[in-house]
């Protein structure tokens, strides 16, 4: 794995060590799928762990206390995020991409409030006008998975779209999500755009021994459909909560699944800035990684 941090060198050797005791097809097959596992809980580490703590707020936390809810979020946001670089859990390649997705959900979060779209429990003073600051570690969290996986599952493109192109549409995109509440609402004509400008790419993976492909537009569905589960708990725990959840907590409306759908474009475009989109390896998909058969001799 490219750059890979000590944990996920771990989770390859823990992963040879199974597969040199026996090379059976359903060992084989079985060790593909824990491995695969691992990495997409190890990519979701800090989006986890701060949806844990958001989470344990929202159960334990004393109303009474000094510190307010939102400020000690943003703490533990923080000390997480500190964590993660002291103990090289995290590249520096990876935090600088990291702090660009902050910045970027910020500048969200500010507008979107503002506007009513959502909304914050007006409280501590860890925050810039209505937006706690906890806030853009949500975004941050999107971020800090999508290089993660870039890196973990060692990505590869075939057909992938001209990154000047991709860029002009993902500015079109999050222009719209300001300027939609002045004028006409694009939406559903930056996704068009998207299917057309993705439609052919597939994305490659390594899982550990095998490589993988899927068409990049349905790998861009399950993440967005993932963070929509996300911002249900979130929501739950009334970390922040949309103007029909003020009177009781509902289910975040399947339409928000289209505004994830289309920031996961505005995501993929800010990664692939600093991981230039590589073309795939010659093998057969299924076939043992041409990469582990270098590393390995296999």
């Amino acid at each position: 794995m490219r750059n890979s941090t000590s944990v996920e060198q771990s989770i390859d050797r823990l992963a040879h060590r199974y597969l040199d005791r026996s090379a059976g097809r359903l060992r084989a097959g079985l060790t593909e799928f824990v491995v695969f596992c691992l990495k997409q809980a190890w990519a979701c580490v800090f989006g986890a762990s701060l949806l844990a703590v958001i989470i344990a707020v929202r159960l334990w936390y004393p109303s009474e206390a000094g510190l307010a809810s939102n400020d000690f979020l943003t703490l533990a946001a923080v000390a997480i995020q500190v964590l993660m670089v002291v103990f090289r859990l995290e590249t520096l390649r990876e935090l600088r991409v990291i702090v660009l997705f902050h910045v970027v959900g910020t500048v969200m979060e500010l507008f979107k409030t503002d506007v009513g779209s959502w909304s914050y429990e007006a409280d501590g003073i860890l925050r810039i006008g209505a937006v706690p600051l906890f806030s853009g570690f949500m975004y941050a969290a999107v971020g800090s998975y999508m290089v993660r996986v870039f890196r973990l599952f060692d990505l590869r493109f075939d057909r992938y779209p001209r990154r000047w192109i991709t860029a002009l549409v993902a500015a079109g995109i999050y222009v719209n999500f300001f300027s939609h509440h002045y004028i006409f609402d694009v939406r559903w004509v930056l996704l068009a755009a998207v299917v057309l400008v993705y439609g052919r790419c597939v994305m490659h993976y390594r899982v550990f021994r095998k490589r993988f492909r899927m068409p990049i537009l349905v790998s861009f569905l399950l993440v967005a459909l993932f963070i929509w589960f996300a911002e249900n708990i979130g929501t739950w725990s009334r970390a922040w909560l949309y103007p029909n959840q003020l009177n009781g907590w509902q289910a975040v409306s399947i339409d928000k699944l289209l505004a994830w759908f289309l920031l996961m474009i505005i995501s993929v475009v800010l990664v692939a800035w600093v991981y230039k989109p590589e073309p795939p390896e010659q093998f057969t998909v299924g076939e043992t990684s041409p990469a582990f058969r270098v590393n390995t001799g296999k």
